[in-house]
């Protein structure tokens, strides 16, 4: 007697949430360990905050990993442990500045300027709870695509309001932040999420037309002119970001993000030529005009045309480092000044852990980014796929322009590096995108319907009708 098994086996994948755990003790352990490694190499002692800052960033860890573990069991087990870990890592290089920078002035006889790190730690705790607000209020992603125009004009209004008269503030020659209630804002940060929203929910509905193609050239479909409105409003947007706000890593990144979902939705690559010549012709014509993008560029192509400038205080403190580094605690990254726990944090890293440390640090961004597009893959639905495309490129196209720029590859834009530099709106956005990539991949990775028990006397009736 043949036996056919008509019967149906549903796989349903493990939550992972004991591995997330593993992980982030592993990354509050390297954190902490650093921490302290800083205190005993420059104080000889190990820090007396120490206590308190390995408590906060172990409970702030610990509730995240629990709201996951019961509002979003199915998310990715691996971005939480790698955004602590970065988090962790650039407190503990802040502080490490903080003691250079209060040793350096003691030996001048100053007043050292108050630590940084006590704030950074502040604004961990702020963007963390900003990530459970998000895990626990949006709990299906797709409802965001019904405020894709409104997400588009709270884009632009918090791209507009650094230039508000009386509350706008100049710093560092950008007008981008904004000064409320004492405390400085940069919107700019949060405005990224809210244009990614609007790229996805866009592109969502106007992917057919999009994809239509006109002329051919050189191999490539070009689209037709009559679509050309969208990228060439996106180009305008970052050049007014550019001109008005001094701000030319904003700029780069929201068109790049635009130009990178608007091929991925289309998946014509006639649109990234489109995109190339428009984003050469604006980078000349910001060259051309601009003092600030010219000094940039110069600085980039002769690095030390200026003794004791921050660029070639970077490459020099990263030549120094090597290969291995000299050992957190070792180098002189307060030579950069504050710009050694912000602009570049990442050559502080260089210094004191070497080519190798740099290499470590990109591959853990790296694997935020992989995981991110992995689940963009996973995604059942198209709007999910763009918002979590948008979302890990962010990452990616962020982190490319800020190692570029203080390796040299590429002119300096100042962008903040995500997770690591000082300052509390960048910090606390990026905790807001890490929480909406988990909860697309948790929507991903949820089996589509539970699978009902099957006990073994159903199983052997089966058999017997067989």
């Amino acid at each position: 007697m043949s036996i056919a098994s008509t019967s149906v086996i549903q796989i349903i994948p493990r939550t992972r949430r004991g591995v997330e755990l593993m992980l982030l003790i592993i990354a509050i352990a390297v954190a902490v360990g650093a921490y302290i490694n800083i205190g005993l190499t420059v104080q000889d002692r190990i820090p007396a905050s120490t206590g308190y800052y390995a408590a906060g960033i172990s409970l702030l860890a610990l509730i995240a990993h629990m709201v996951l573990r019961y509002r979003a069991p199915y998310a990715d087990p691996v971005m939480l442990p790698c955004a602590v870990l970065l988090n962790g890592l650039g407190v503990a290089m802040i502080h490490r500045v903080d003691l250079g920078l209060k040793q350096a002035a003691e030996a001048a006889g100053r007043e050292p300027r108050s630590a940084a790190a006590p704030q950074q730690i502040t604004w961990t705790a702020v963007g963390i709870i900003l990530f459970l607000v998000v895990i626990l209020l949006i709990r299906d992603h797709r409802r965001l695509q019904a405020l894709t125009y409104t997400a588009g004009l709270a884009g632009l209004i918090l791209l507009i309001l650094p230039l508000v008269p009386g509350l706008g503030v100049n710093i560092n020659g950008a007008q981008i932040w904004i000064r409320f209630l004492g405390m400085s804002f940069q919107p700019g940060e949060f405005a990224k999420l809210s244009l990614v929203v609007f790229f996805a929910g866009y592109l969502v509905v106007k992917r057919d037309v999009l994809t239509l193609a006109g002329h051919r050239f050189l191999g490539l479909d070009l689209p037709r002119a009559r679509d050309l409105g969208p990228i060439l409003i996106a180009w305008a947007v970052s050049l007014g970001v550019l001109v008005f706000e001094k701000d030319l890593g904003s700029s780069l990144l929201f068109f790049g993000l635009f130009l990178f979902l608007l091929y991925v939705a289309t998946e014509r690559a006639g649109w990234l030529l489109i995109g190339g010549l428009l984003f050469l012709g604006g980078a000349w014509f910001a060259y051309a005009t601009f003092g600030h993008v010219n000094k940039r560029v110069a600085d980039w192509l002769d690095p030390f045309n200026e003794v004791g400038g921050q660029v070639s205080n970077a490459l020099m403190g990263q030549a120094w480092g090597g290969v291995l580094g000299r050992g957190l605690g070792q180098g002189r990254p307060e030579i950069l000044g504050f710009y050694g726990q912000s602009d570049f944090i990442i050559s502080s890293f260089g210094e004191e852990l070497g080519l190798t440390g740099m290499i470590a640090i990109i591959l853990v961004y790296t694997l935020i980014v992989e995981r991110g597009l992995r689940t963009a893959l996973g995604c059942r639905d198209i709007f999910g796929k763009l918002l979590a495309t948008g979302l890990a490129m962010s990452f990616a196209l962020q982190v490319f322009v800020i190692v570029g720029g203080v390796t040299g590859l590429i002119p300096l834009t100042g962008l903040a590096t995500p997770f690591m530099a000082l300052g509390g709106t960048s910090l606390v956005a990026n905790w807001a995108i890490i929480a909406l990539l988990l909860r697309i991949s948790d929507q991903a990775r949820r089996p589509q319907t539970p699978a009902a028990p099957v006990s073994d006397e159903t199983i052997a009736m089966a058999v017997q009708k067989q």
